[in-house]
C-alpha cells in the first residue's frame, strides 16, 4: 500500500471525555485496514489544541499522503480553515469530513472562508445526504459516506411490550433542547403516572442547571435520572432498562446516538430538524415531530406505548446495518488509494 499514511485532525478527546467519537472509530478501522494513522489533537485547551494540530501537520508534512479534517460549524470551523490552508501550503491532499447540523448556515455566513476550504479540498465527505445536498447546492463537490456504526457491537433487544420509560442521550447543550425532555415527561405522567426518564451526557452549558430547576419546579425528582457521561458500552447496557428513545434537538445533522438507539432496538422519536428527516423515514423506521413541541412528542410516545407501529424497530435496525464498515470500507479505500 503506497498511499497508506494518514494524518487525522480533529478533537481526539475520547480518553478524557469518555465520548467515543467518529474520529476514534474511523481511525481505528483504517488502522485495521493497514493504514498508518496519526491523530491530533488530544489537548483540552482549544488554543493549545489548535497549536498541536498545526505542529503535528508541519512535523508530518513529508510523511503523510492525506489529511482528514473533522469539520464543524462553530469554533472548530476555524480549525478546519487553518489546517486546510496549511495543507495547501505544503501541497497535501486534505479531506474535510463534515459534521454538525449548522454547517449549511456557516456556508452562508462565511462564503469566502468556505470557498477556501471546500473548493480546494481533495474530496469533501458528508456523513448525511442532508449535508451532501446543502454543500452541492453551494457548488462544492461532496461524497456521501455515513458515520460508521460497528453494528456487530450492538445487541438488538426485541421488546415484547413498551413501558413509559424514556431514554435521552446527548450533551446538555442549549441547541439540543434537553429541557424539552423534562416537559415531555411531565405531560406523559398525566396519562402514565409511573413514567420515568434517564438523561445521559456531559454537562456543557447552563442547560443542565435549567433541567435541574425544571425537575424541581415540576416535582419530578423521583422520576428523572441524570447519569453524566457514560462510556458507550455503559449506556448501551443502561438502555436495556428503557423502552423509548427521544431526541429533542433544535439543530442537528445525523446524530450517532440516534443511529445507535436504532441499532439497539429502541424506537426513536425525533424532532424534525436539519438532517434528521434524511436519517429517519417518518412512521417507517422512527417518528418525527415538530421541534419544541412537547404535546406532539408526548402523543408520539403514547403511540409507541400503544404499539401502533409494530415494524418500526425492525426497519430501523435494517437501515443502520447499511452504515457498517463492511458496507462502506470500499468507499474509503477508493478515496485513499
Amino acid at each position: 500500500m503506497m498511499n497508506n499514511r494518514i494524518l487525522y485532525i480533529g478533537n481526539n478527546l475520547t480518553k478524557k471525555t469518555k465520548y467515543n467519537s467518529t474520529l476514534t472509530v474511523l481511525s481505528n478501522l483504517l488502522k485495521e485496514e493497514g493504514y498508518i494513522v496519526t491523530v491530533s489533537s488530544d489537548k483540552i485547551n482549544k488554543f493549545l489544541r489548535l497549536l498541536d494540530m498545526c505542529f503535528t501537520l508541519i512535523k508530518h508534512r513529508k510523511k503523510v499522503n492525506y489529511v482528514l479534517i473533522d469539520t464543524f460549524s462553530t469554533i472548530n470551523f476555524y480549525y478546519a480553515l487553518i489546517i486546510s490552508q496549511l495543507a495547501r501550503l505544503f501541497n497535501l491532499k486534505y479531506i474535510p469530513i463534515l459534521h454538525g447540523g449548522n454547517l449549511p448556515n456557516r456556508l452562508n455566513r462565511s462564503k469566502f472562508f468556505s470557498d477556501l476550504i471546500f473548493n480546494n479540498s481533495y474530496q469533501n465527505i458528508a456523513p448525511s445526504n442532508y449535508l451532501k445536498s446543502a454543500f452541492e447546492n453551494k457548488g462544492y463537490k461532496t461524497m456521501f459516506i455515513p458515520n460508521i456504526l460497528e453494528i456487530e457491537n450492538y445487541n438488538f433487544k426485541k421488546r415484547t411490550s413498551y413501558k413509559p420509560k424514556l431514554f435521552w442521550v446527548r450533551a446538555f447543550k442549549e441547541i439540543y433542547n434537553p429541557t424539552l425532555a423534562i416537559k415531555v415527561l411531565n405531560l406523559l405522567k398525566k396519562e402514565y403516572p409511573k413514567a420515568t426518564l434517564c438523561m445521559v451526557g456531559p454537562f456543557v452549558d447552563n442547560s443542565y442547571n435549567d433541567c435541574l430547576q425544571l425537575v424541581s419546579e415540576l416535582q419530578l425528582e423521583n422520576s428523572v435520572e441524570f447519569t453524566g457521561v457514560l462510556l458507550k458500552e455503559e449506556w448501551h447496557k443502561k438502555s436495556e432498562e428503557f423502552d423509548v428513545f427521544i431526541n429533542t434537538t433544535n439543530v442537528d445533522n445525523t446524530p450517532v446516538s440516534v443511529m445507535e438507539a436504532m441499532a439497539l432496538g429502541l424506537p426513536t422519536i425525533n424532532t424534525n430538524v436539519g438532517g434528521i428527516p434524511f436519517l429517519i423515514e417518518g412512521e417507517v423506521d422512527g417518528l418525527l415531530v415538530t421541534k419544541s413541541n412537547e404535546k406532539e412528542m408526548t402523543k408520539a410516545i403514547i403511540s409507541i406505548l400503544k404499539e401502533e407501529y409494530p415494524n418500526l424497530v425492525i426497519n430501523a435496525r435494517e437501515k443502520v446495518e447499511s452504515f457498517s464498515w463492511k458496507k462502506n470500507r470500499i468507499k474509503w479505500i477508493e478515496i485513499l488509494k
